[in-house]
């Protein structure tokens, strides 16, 4: 069988023709937001994967945190078993500036976060809570307010 040949029909590269077609639908315009002079109080990652993967993505963060300018302290709550001493040393991550804590007796997780971020002793409080729930969320942001700090959930999927 012979497929007729058609040099003289121009042909686009691969790329140039998806880029001729209009790719994404056009979104509607929305009212312009208003730039608060407040920052973000709380943040949330979410990570998933081999576990040796996420961490990989989670030191270098973490590092940053950990030399941060400010003299208070980061403060990771309730991390996952395999944030130990050895791998916060591994990761190149300033012990000295950093604090682990775990809720102890009745005290939840969340309740040890919001405490800690309202002390105002620590820049950045870390927490591990899934999920989060819009009434934890907002706890989350009063506390880091009235402690003039940022939550950050880290979400281990």
């Amino acid at each position: 069988m012979q497929f007729p040949h058609t040099s003289q029909q121009a042909q686009l590269p691969l790329f140039e023709a998806f880029l001729a077609q209009p790719v994404l639908p056009r979104l509607k315009a929305k009212a312009p937001v208003q730039p608060s002079n407040e920052p973000q109080a709380f943040s949330e990652l979410s990570l998933r994967g081999a576990l040796e993967h996420c961490q990989s993505l989670l030191a270098p963060m973490l590092r940053e945190l950990s030399e941060e300018q400010d003299a208070r302290w980061l403060t990771l709550i309730a991390p996952p078993a395999s944030l130990t001493q050895t791998w916060l040393r591994d990761a190149g991550l300033n012990r000295e500036r950093i604090l682990l804590l775990h809720p102890r007796g009745n005290q939840s997780t969340l309740q040890l976060a919001c405490d800690a971020l309202r002390l105002g002793r620590s820049h950045t409080v870390v927490s591990w809570l899934n999920p989060v729930s819009s009434a934890a969320r907002q706890q989350l942001t009063s506390a880091a307010r009235a402690g003039d700090a940022q939550s950050l959930n880290i979400r281990l999927g």
